[in-house]
């Protein structure tokens, strides 16, 4: 696969359209040509602790942000022709497809995911300890840092992709 968008959500809460910050990567031609990554003001506008535990944003950082459909006019050119790649893409398209739904949006019907985990199941079995998006990535000659940033588990990612779709 030579053209894709990998792309990372995070959530403020246990809503899937509580989206707080985006991250992607895009990938031309096999090589990554940009990286975008925004804090969103989420909807609804509440942190669960769970959440802040695991990727670290809280309100204080987002309350200034902009709502989902303004941070998604900015992206969408840039990805308009591209799959879509998450890892567990269940969640990722879920969060998507939930924060249109909440601010009434038209989900475009040419949005395509892919998944990498579930990409990772076929190539590697039951060789891994699990298919977590470090233990893949690290399978995949890529030492992932700051896991749970959505930029980096974008990038993550899109290196799997590179590899094994």
């Amino acid at each position: 696969m030579k053209d894709f968008a990998a792309i990372d959500f995070e959530t403020a809460n246990y809503h899937r359209a509580s989206i707080c910050s985006i991250g992607v990567v895009i990938v031309r031609q096999g090589e990554i040509t940009d990286r975008l990554y925004r804090l969103v003001h989420p909807y609804p506008n509440f942190y669960c602790r769970m959440n802040t535990s695991i990727h670290g944003l809280t309100r204080s950082e987002t309350d200034q942000a902009l709502p989902f459909p303004d941070v998604w006019k900015e992206i969408e050119p840039a990805i308009t022709d591209l799959t879509f790649v998450a890892h567990n893409s269940p969640f990722d398209e879920g969060c998507l497809r939930a924060a249109f739904a909440a601010y009434e949006m038209e989900y475009p019907a040419n949005y395509h995911f892919l998944c990498t985990c579930r990409a990772a199941r076929r190539i590697f079995g039951r060789s891994l300890p699990d298919l977590r998006l470090p233990t893949v990535a690290r399978a995949c000659g890529y030492d992932l840092a700051n896991h749970h940033h959505a930029l980096a588990d974008a990038e993550a990612c899109a290196y799997i992709a590179r590899e094994i779709l």
